[in-house]
């Protein structure tokens, strides 16, 4: 691997891992209610799932999707109704503080299968490994999805550690309400999105 290509690779990678959609918000909206700690599954999970939906891209099943499209089709519906359900979750959430913090949070499930239900994490993949391991040469599906883990959990950690800094402002439940529906809105948005548009 070339420095030049590592450094691609890692630009790619902070760009799309960085950058808001679903998971992001819940990893913000996680460590707003449940401090950074807390939310640290969800941010592993996230970046465990992810990685090995890259290696799974890299390793051939852009093949079987381009046979067969249903699939995508599928994967956004599901996505849909995901997405749709944490909303709900953030939504219907009474914005109270007091006693949560020690333990709670979405779990490693949660977000590896947000990553699996999530088009942007697909089409990141997609995109990634399309430009930089479309062979499938195993050295650079591996070196690839190496350097993604490693800012992917950093990407999504700093989305959970903003959470956490703007908990130390949130005084009162209506504060907090307010943020988690704005976050649950931005969630039926880009459910809506995927709607209309297509993977």
């Amino acid at each position: 691997m070339t420095l030049t290509l590592s450094l691609s690779m890692a630009a790619f990678a902070l760009a799309a891992s960085i950058s808001p959609g679903p998971v992001n918000l819940v990893a913000l909206a996680s460590g707003t209610r449940h401090g950074f700690r807390a939310s640290l599954r969800h941010v592993t999970g996230a970046t465990l799932g992810f990685t090995l939906l890259l290696v799974v891209i890299g390793l051939g099943l852009h093949e079987m999707l381009a046979r067969w499209p249903a699939i995508l089709g599928a994967v956004r519906w599901a996505g849909v109704a995901f997405l749709l359900y944490m909303a709900f979750k953030l939504a219907a959430d009474d914005g109270r503080l007091e006693g949560v913090g020690k333990g709670g949070g979405p779990s490693m499930l949660v977000g590896a299968t947000m990553q699996w239900l999530n088009p942007k994490a697909w089409l990141a993949s997609l995109a990634g490994m399309g430009a930089y391991a479309a062979s499938g040469d195993l050295d650079l599906v591996g070196w690839f999805a190496a350097l993604y883990f490693v800012i992917c959990y950093l990407s999504i950690g700093c989305w959970a550690y903003a959470g956490a800094f703007l908990r130390r402002f949130l005084r009162h439940p209506g504060q907090v309400r307010a943020i988690n529906r704005s976050l649950a809105a931005l969630l039926v948005a880009s459910a809506g999105y995927l709607v209309v548009a297509r993977l």
